[in-house]
């Protein structure tokens, strides 16, 4: 008998030894949750929630596997605990409790299935499923839908760090290799008489054309082609030869100036992704890395909206976000509070036409507060100014008159317009060399004079903006911004440990960002309840 046990524990089906002891389990595993577990909360939440858009990704859904919304409850829980990788999901969904809860007694899904939802069902409708997570937020009241506040992060891609292509690295091998082929479409043009090139300008078009006739003429004179070791190639063939060379060298480079777009390099791991100065450098020496410029837009410490960009700077994603927002939530922000990186003419304005207020901080708001900055008498700003004349008044009480306008064209098409002030008569001033800058100037400078280019719209919208900051409104907003906007990427990227993609592609990565936004939302959702904090949308200023 005492044998027969012994063989039996050894034996790959494990559950033939339970006939010697008896094995207590509860019936009902429901009542081992705790009622106030989060589980609880993401599984009410999405049952309320209106996924019809998800359901429609799918082509049938098969019977004993998990359902669309189950799928979505046990990613957004995975998200809530750390858990990004599929094949952990998947490991949880076999031995956590909590997924069993959510999967309603449906077998666990592979991690194949995981990833497959996470690409193919969730990535194409994630911004109507974040919109749908806002727009029930502001119903129950726990979004206030009058202040949001922006603010942008860097996340490294799932690429190799050394795949990089440069964009004016190619640019230049590009105009190096078509004055190579210039030159050999001239020596063949001379060689073999024929005329393909107009006013020695080349293209892809005619390359392809001269290699035609290349091959013309081996077909007349019934010239073999031929290859390998001790054999001797006939001219006709290494033209030809450094012809398909040439071909296949302009297709890469025209590919790769393609996938760079407006954009200065990409990696060839993940071509969306863009190199960009990192903050985690581990090797201290500046290094660039794949990564994507992840914007996240937060009301009462939950996040409302967010984007995906290939921006390494904030000041070009500010208008997208809001277009983007306002197509897809159903209310609109009245105040919008960023940080200085997001001050251009351009965002002033379309925010003042967008019938709504910035209160966006000055890039200049925390340097002109130091006294080096309030004496620097080279500065417009510490200048004496006449609005009637339009001058500036220097130190030396001498007039900058205007000279005449300046128009520059910004990146993403804006034409902004910059009055030219000028001195006529600079000689012989004792705060010369304090008032005008710069020693890389090939006049000397006993010939130079004071130049000053001012954008007087630019000035104005930052003047409205700066009392608008100052007031205690705006006080109350700015401090707002510091603690919910960059407290999001601090939950989200040190409590969540989330500081990498797993997937690749804009959409992709905008889909798991969007999985970690809800999930956040959750979280954030779970913790004021339980601390009765529910309601609440701005923290006060605190008075001495």
């Amino acid at each position: 008998m005492q044998i027969n046990k012994i063989n039996k524990i050894l034996h790959k089906n494990y559950t033939l030894a339970q006939g010697f002891y008896q094995l207590k389990l509860p019936l009902n595993i429901d009542c081992i949750i705790p009622d106030n577990d989060s589980v609880r909360l993401l599984s009410q939440f999405i049952e309320e929630m209106d996924i019809s858009d998800l359901f429609q990704t799918y082509f049938r859904v098969r019977k004993n596997t998990a359902t669309p919304r189950q799928m979505l409850k046990i990613m957004i829980y995975a998200y809530m605990n750390k858990l990004y990788s599929s094949r952990d999901i998947e490991t949880a969904c076999h031995r956590d409790i909590n997924f069993m809860f959510l999967l309603e007694d449906s077998p666990a899904p592979d991690h194949a299935t995981i990833a497959r939802f996470r690409t193919l069902h969730f990535a194409p409708i994630s911004k109507r499923l974040m919109s749908e997570v806002s727009n029930y937020l502001y119903k129950l009241g726990e979004v206030s839908g009058e202040s949001i506040f922006i603010d942008g992060t860097k996340i490294e891609a799932n690429a190799n760090k050394y795949t990089f292509v440069w964009k004016k690295a190619v640019t230049k091998n590009l105009l190096k290799m078509l004055d190579k082929i210039a030159e050999h479409v001239a020596a063949c043009e001379e060689q073999y008489d024929i005329k393909i090139a107009y006013q020695n300008k080349v293209s892809l078009h005619q390359i392809k054309k001269l290699r035609k006739k290349l091959y013309q003429i081996k077909k007349d004179e019934n010239i073999t082609f031929v290859y390998g070791i001790g054999r001797r190639k006939s001219p006709l063939q290494k033209d030809i030869e450094k012809l398909e060379e040439y071909i296949l060298r302009l297709k890469g480079y025209t590919k790769k100036l393609y996938n760079c777009g407006k954009r200065n390099s990409y990696s060839k791991t993940d071509p969306d992704a863009t190199f960009m100065r990192m903050k985690e450098d581990a090797m201290l020496n500046g290094q660039l890395k794949p990564a994507y410029n992840l914007q996240h837009g937060v009301d009462s410490e939950y996040i409302t909206w967010l984007t995906i960009g290939p921006q390494p700077t904030d000041t070009t994603t500010l208008i997208p976000f809001l277009k983007d927002m306002e197509e897809h939530l159903a209310y609109k922000y009245k105040n919008i509070t960023a940080d200085s990186g997001y001050e251009s003419e351009e965002n002033y304005l379309f925010i003042e036409k967008n019938q709504q207020l910035s209160f966006i901080k000055p890039s200049n708001y925390e340097i002109s507060k130091t006294r080096k900055y309030r004496t620097d008498i080279s500065r417009r700003e510490n200048m004496k100014y006449d609005t009637n004349q339009d001058i500036y008044i220097c130190k030396n009480q001498k007039h900058l008159e205007v000279t005449g306008t300046k128009k520059s064209k910004s990146k993403t098409g804006y034409v902004s317009e910059k009055t030219c002030y000028s001195c006529k008569d600079c000689k012989d001033c004792p705060y010369k060399t304090s008032c005008i800058k710069g020693n890389n100037s090939k006049i000397p400078m006993e010939e130079r004079s004071k130049h000053l280019e001012v954008s007087k719209v630019f000035q104005q919208k930052r003047n409205e903006d700066l009392e608008r900051i100052l007031s205690d409104e705006g006080c109350q907003l700015r401090m707002n911004r510091s603690i919910q906007a960059e407290g999001s990427f601090a939950d989200t990227k040190e409590d969540m440990s989330f500081r990498r993609y797993l997937c690749r592609g804009t959409a992709n990565v905008l889909a798991e960002s969007t999985l970690l936004a809800i999930a956040y939302n959750i979280n954030k959702l779970h913790h004021k309840i339980q601390a009765g904090k529910t309601g609440q949308h701005l923290f006060e200023l605190k008075t001495a």
